[in-house]
């Protein structure tokens, strides 16, 4: 299911950015002079930020299928009906449209947020969540799904991963094509040197890229806490954190393309934290506790 997913989702990029490029009458940006750079960019900008759309649009779609998320249409006992008050009555707090809400089966306390509008979201919980929390911390966890939900995380988050992109594939063919003009003595400087010398150079820029987007998606967990902390409380919110703590050990069952969305993450430490979606989690109750507790 997820490899269908993955073509899927590619082959709509790739007609959504062919068709773009056609509308805007965009040629080739290889000529027999060398790289046309408006043309570079724009196909860059469209390919990039095409992809990161695409991902934006059909976001629920695939968290629905890739998660196995049961969406709560009728209640059909007490716990859902308590699950779709509480998101109801955050969402009301928050100011936007009230979202979906489905439970998807996972030992693991986690939750996610997602989708292109703030008026047209999904907020899941797990069935770890509901077993291994109280209400109140539950409640709590709701809230800084919400809280992403209301700051526009998932739309910011889009924009910045495309524009990333398009700046990674735009320099990384300018660099391809010094590497086979000037390195390799290629006149047109699109011969193969220039292939070989573009992939390496994107393998790099990408991971220098990354680091980028990594720092946001750790900037806005922090806001989602203090969402959670002011739509429910500061305690229920560093206490939903403590318990997410507790089993922090566990290995993320979710699919790599969703762990950014969840509550809690990838808690190892890599190359300082560079490159993790979520800050650690003592890092995340200590500044929850420093601005409620002075």
């Amino acid at each position: 299911m997820r490899i269908l997913l993955f073509l899927a989702t590619n082959l709509a990029v790739i007609l959504v950015a062919s068709l773009t490029l056609n509308l805007l009458g965009v040629g080739s940006y290889m000529t027999a002079q060398g790289l046309d750079h408006g043309n570079l960019l724009a196909f860059c900008l469209v390919f990039g930020m095409a992809g990161s759309v695409v991902s934006l649009l059909i976001s629920k779609w695939m968290a629905k299928r890739s998660m196995g998320v049961q969406i709560i249409e009728q209640a059909s006992n007490a716990d859902e009906q308590w699950l779709l008050s509480t998101v109801k009555e955050l969402a009301d707090k928050a100011r936007i449209g009230m979202p979906e809400v489905g439970i998807f089966g996972s030992p693991q306390a986690n939750a996610f947020a997602t989708g292109w509008n703030r008026n047209n979201a999904l907020v899941a919980v797990s069935t770890g969540l509901l077993n291994k929390m109280s209400r109140e911390e539950v409640k709590a966890v709701l809230g800084h799904e919400i809280g992403h939900v209301a700051n526009g995380d998932m739309i910011t988050l889009t924009l910045i991963q495309g524009v990333v992109n398009a700046f990674v594939m735009f320099f990384a063919r300018i660099i391809g094509s010094f590497v086979d003009r000037v390195v390799l003595k290629n006149e047109n400087g699109h011969g193969f040197g220039f292939y070989i010398a573009t992939f390496v150079a994107e393998m790099i820029l990408g991971i220098l890229a990354s680091t980028i987007v990594f720092w946001f998606s750790r900037r806005r967990e922090y806001r989602a806490d203090i969402a959670g902390a002011e739509l429910v409380s500061p305690q229920a919110m560093v206490s939903a954190l403590a318990r997410l703590q507790a089993e922090s050990n566990m290995p993320s069952e979710m699919p790599d393309e969703m762990v950014a969305f969840g509550i809690s993450g990838e808690m190892k430490n890599k190359l300082g934290g560079l490159f993790l979606s979520h800050p650690p989690l003592e890092k995340r109750i200590a500044a929850l506790k420093q601005r409620y507790q002075g």
